[in-house]
């Protein structure tokens, strides 16, 4: 059953581009030049390309849990490396969203075996608990948000070659769809 929804909506996709531009895939075809890397959480529910319902072609897009940059992570690593060097983004975007299980997990001290080295990397992003009494799983999504802001200024990628690409963290609310910029450089 899924794997023929997942057909269904493919045939009803590619009925839709070509019944809209008759070239489009043509286009695709032509290589891609996108204007957006985009960092986002594996989370889902939200899709970058999806809430800003933008095209294909202009944004490459990275996923993890939690939206994080790290050097120790190759993948984002390459990812970067690729947007900058041989796309030419003209903008990063860190995008965080609100119910972040990433989020939630590390801060409430998960330590399933399979998530732990991922965990511990989201909770250095974190406030010391000791500090807080009380703080929101939003306050949690936007710190992590700007923190990941502040890791990219120092990723040796970025600094390479990440000079004159503009950057800005933003916050997915899941509860209203709403996109709230919370940084920029």
């Amino acid at each position: 059953m899924q794997e023929s929804e997942l057909r269904k909506k493919n045939e009803e996709f590619i009925w839709k581009m070509e019944e809209e531009d008759p070239s489009f895939f043509n286009e695709l075809k032509k290589g891609q030049s996108p204007e957006f890397f985009v960092l986002s959480c594996s989370d889902s529910r939200v899709s970058p390309s999806v809430i800003t319902q933008m095209p294909l072609g202009r944004m490459f897009v990275h996923r993890n849990i939690a939206n994080q940059v790290t050097t120790e992570d190759e993948s984002f690593s390459a990812s970067l490396y690729y947007a900058l060097k041989h796309l030419k983004v003209k903008t990063i975007v860190i995008k965080g969203q609100t119910d972040c299980g990433g989020i939630k997990a590390a801060w409430s001290d998960n330590d399933e075996e399979e998530l732990k080295g991922w965990l511990a990397k989201i909770r250095k992003n974190l406030p010391d608990r000791s500090n807080i009494e009380d703080v929101s799983m939003d306050d949690l999504a936007r710190i992590n948000v700007l923190k990941q802001v502040e890791h990219l200024q120092y990723h040796p990628v970025y600094k390479e070659f990440g000079k004159n690409v503009d950057v800005f963290g933003c916050l997915f609310y899941v509860e209203s769809g709403e996109l709230e910029r919370v940084y920029e450089l």
